[in-house]
């Protein structure tokens, strides 16, 4: 597919759906946590993973070459995904959820900002600033209206650095010489290298395993096969056709689905402040994705 200077109806759509996922991502690691130990939890994901990705680059006859020129930003975009799963783990296993994610999808002020001095073409106008702005604004109105009070300074500290991890990532895979290389490759750097990272990192964050149970083996699965293998190489491949923001803009709606799930599957209530966030996240994202009119020469 060629590239698009702006998000579409099947963006829209794809994005809106990972956003989902995502949503019911953030539950699943919050469940898992339970059995295993985050940074343990998130090795063994990444390496799994691993094995995941190759068996498809073999099934879909894709060589796993590293092109020249490549190899440093690899190598750098897989110490960055480490350093953000390290940190979106610990976040869930100190914070509740809807704190972590109204922090940690914070991520497209981060990338825009970050778009907005490293690619040329992504730049942040005043309409797109004010979509972001009623985006955060929208998030903030859905999680931090529910009175929950669950959180701690040290877990939304642990949430901001994943964003802030999550956005430098993307910007790798789009900026640098990585951006030549197929999604599946990219995503292949970021778990062969986070893997050993997390895993020898996790030995310094207690037992490897808590009160471990079926329901925790169902989540790691869930990880390492619909997340990361999938879900992420999706992701990569929309970030390699649509605008880097645009993209990003979209993972507003994952903490808003956040609270619906919690609705749906935890009974948690849903209140006008809910419906009033899913106004300003709506409106932030047709503002972000809105083309820019190019004006007419007369004569």
């Amino acid at each position: 597919m060629e590239k698009k200077s702006q998000i579409d109806l099947f963006g829209a759509v794809a994005l809106t759906g990972f956003a989902l996922l995502l949503a019911f991502n953030q539950v699943v690691i919050k469940v898992t946590n339970g059995g295993l130990q985050p940074v343990f939890f998130a090795g063994v994901r990444s390496a799994g993973a691993v094995l995941c990705i190759w068996l498809w680059l073999r099934w879909r006859g894709i060589p796993l070459r590293f092109e020249p020129g490549t190899r440093g930003a690899g190598v750098l975009i897989g110490c960055v995904f480490a350093f953000e799963f390290l940190c979106l783990f610990i976040a869930l296993d100190l914070t509740a959820v809807s704190r972590a994610s109204v922090i940690f999808y914070s991520m497209p002020v981060w990338l825009a900002l970050m778009a907005h001095f490293i690619m040329p073409d992504d730049k942040i106008t005043p309409l797109k600033a004010t979509g972001l702005g009623l985006a955060l604004g929208g998030v903030a109105l859905a999680i931090l209206t529910r009175g929950d009070g669950a959180g701690s300074f040290w877990g939304d500290l642990a949430a901001l650095g994943a964003a802030v991890g999550w956005a430098a990532a993307a910007m790798l895979a789009k900026a640098s010489s990585l951006s030549r290389v197929r999604p599946e490759i990219q995503l292949f750097w970021q778990v062969a290298v986070s893997a050993p990272i997390l895993l020898i990192a996790a030995l310094f964050f207690g037992p490897l395993i808590r009160d471990l149970a079926p329901i925790h083996i169902a989540g790691l699965l869930f990880q390492i096969i619909v997340v990361v293998s999938a879900g992420f190489i999706f992701w990569l491949w929309l970030l390699s056709i649509y605008p880097a923001s645009g993209v990003a803009s979209f993972s507003f709606l994952s903490p808003v689905l956040s609270v619906g799930l919690g609705w749906l599957l935890l009974g948690e209530e849903i209140g006008p402040s809910l419906i009033g966030a899913l106004v300003l996240v709506a409106a932030g994202i047709v503002l972000i994705n809105r083309p820019v009119r190019s004006r007419r020469t007369s004569g």
